[in-house]
């Protein structure tokens, strides 16, 4: 063992640092006072806390303190808290009071505004009063006081509020944000009814990614577009913002929906990696009665017939958008006359405390009941999934209705169509064709003769550039006139400036000069079609 380390062990070990305080044995210093000699009242008197004590089930007054009387004045001794004390009443303490004289536990009122215009949180605490003998009385409640200490908390309130209405503000922004990016107004098609509607979820400011859409691609095909970025904030409502822009964008070119998608996964790879999205893109064409559709990791589209019959679309034909190295494809669903398509993300139908199939079995069933118009039908599967404004995810739906038109109404929705078979007898006879059929669809004269004019003119050009099968189509809504020529070829046409030497070339420029709007697409399995149409003449 050193000689300098006299308090080394003989294991080696060095002992515990001493305790720097007194032990029970030890008597306490002669200038320090023990607590039971403290001055109480003389502490109570100087704390900046308002400290008032309350004698019995009265509440009779019997002390206030300095800070207590500088807030409120003087207050009468042994007079009843209602009448001594009434700066108490707005808080609502005195119901506090009698709670904590019948329970003997304390109770707080945390922030409440005084009369003085302050915010305190009031602390008040059962004490025992003590007899002559100094022994504590506790033969019963009566015996009680009341202790009640209030801190002034004026300051923190204050903060508090400013970062309420500051987060509320901020929520606000964000919103409008995100409402802004979404339709202002829906596109109307003439053959589909629709209706959509976004819930924010939350209460914070962090968004969501929700979005829908509804564009009209001519020739009577509308598009139909529901999707949902991971995540919540600006950056997934701006992430939003830029694929439903890049949506409409791809949909004028009128491509199937599976090639809409690779073309989203990819930009949406190029915004940010990180950022995963869900998407459905669906297109509705009249004359076919289904919906033809791609998604990207998205929810089963939901379709209801006339008679109530629920049918779910099939699994997600691809990994959601940004993943990449995927080829999507394109499934398709019935959709009738009379039938209602329901289009939706995931905070209607997933819950933390459930399976995911259970919520979408019960977004079918309440589907499965509700009639009536689009917007009835949104309302109703909001009310019955439990959406409220303080729901923790944004929840977005878009329903469609193909209505079953009768009677009267009928009448404005028309078809008609002509197998070309070729030859020089193909373009005279489609002429006739369509002369006839205008004609009988009560068209005025100046309509018809641009109708015939357009149909000569595109059946002559597929006749020279395309290939069998060919076909026309006309189809009329109480909007406008569709005029259509599929081929077997898929080089699409385009316009051009046609030379005063050339003896072709002017169709499709003819078209488009006559027409209120033309375009072209491929079909599936090869071959294209090009159309133009009309806008009717509101009588």
């Amino acid at each position: 063992m050193s000689p300098d380390c006299p308090d080394r062990r003989a294991d080696g070990s060095v002992p515990a640092a001493r305790a720097e305080q007194l032990t029970d044995e030890d008597p306490p210093p002669p200038d320090v006072p023990s607590v039971d000699e403290l001055p109480v009242r003389d502490v109570l008197d100087r704390v900046p806390a308002l400290v008032a004590l309350l004698h019995g089930p009265e509440h009779r007054l019997a002390y206030v303190n300095d800070a207590y009387v500088s807030a409120f004045g003087r207050r009468d001794l042994g007079a009843r808290a209602r009448e001594a004390l009434p700066e108490l009443d707005e808080p609502g303490l005195f119901p506090l009071l009698d709670q904590v004289q019948r329970s003997g536990r304390p109770r707080t009122l945390k922030s409440r505004k005084a009369p003085d215009g302050r915010s305190y949180t009031f602390t008040c605490t059962p004490v025992a009063e003590t007899g002559d003998d100094g022994r504590d009385g506790r033969g019963g409640r009566d015996d009680r006081g009341v202790l009640v200490f209030a801190t002034d908390v004026t300051d923190h309130a204050e903060a508090a509020g400013r970062l309420r209405a500051s987060e509320r503000s901020q929520r606000e922004t964000a919103v409008t944000l995100q409402r802004s990016l979404l339709p202002q107004k829906l596109e109307e098609p003439d053959d589909l009814r629709v209706a959509a509607t976004y819930h924010p979820g939350g209460t914070e400011a962090a968004v969501g990614g929700d979005w829908y859409d509804v564009i009209t691609l001519g020739g009577g095909r509308t598009a139909l577009v529901i999707g949902d970025v991971m995540g919540r904030g600006v950056r997934a409502a701006a992430v939003m913002g830029q694929l439903r822009t890049a949506v409409r964008a791809y949909a004028r070119l009128d491509l199937p929906p599976h090639e809409v998608l690779q073309l989203l996964d990819g930009l949406a790879a190029e915004i940010d990696a990180n950022q995963i999205a869900t998407c459905v893109y669906a297109i509705h064409d009249p004359n076919e009665g289904r919906l033809v559709y791609a998604s990207a990791g998205h929810l089963p589209i939901l379709v209801r017939d006339e008679n109530g019959t629920v049918q779910r679309a099939d699994e997600p034909t691809g990994p959601p958008l940004g993943t990449g190295g995927w080829l999507h494809t394109s499934g398709s669903i019935a959709l009738p006359p009379g039938s209602t398509a329901v289009l939706y993300t995931d905070g209607l139908v997933e819950r933390r405390d459930e399976d995911l199939d259970e919520g979408i079995a019960a977004l079918e069933r309440a589907l499965s009941g509700a009639g009536g118009t689009p917007q009835v039908v949104c309302d109703r599967l909001i009310r019955s999934a439990g959406v409220t404004p303080d729901h923790d995810d944004d929840v977005a739906v878009l329903v469609l209705q193909h209505p079953a038109r009768r009677g009267a109404e009928a009448e404005l929705f028309r078809n008609a169509a002509l197998e070309l078979l070729g030859g020089v007898e193909a373009a005279p006879r489609a002429r006739a064709f369509a002369s006839g059929v205008l004609t009988s669809w009560r068209f005025p004269t100046d309509l018809h003769d641009l109708g015939v004019l357009a149909t000569s003119e595109l059946v002559a050009n597929s006749l020279q550039h395309g290939t069998p099968p060919m076909r026309l189509r006309l189809r009329r809504t109480d909007r406008r006139l569709i005029i259509e020529v599929t081929d077997g070829d898929d080089h699409l046409p385009r316009r051009r400036r046609a030379e005063p030497g050339d003896e072709s070339g002017r169709g499709i420029a003819i078209v488009a000069t006559i027409a209120t709007n033309w375009g072209s697409r491929r079909t599936p399995g090869g071959g294209k079609a090009v159309w133009c149409e009309f806008v009717l003449q509101k009588p």
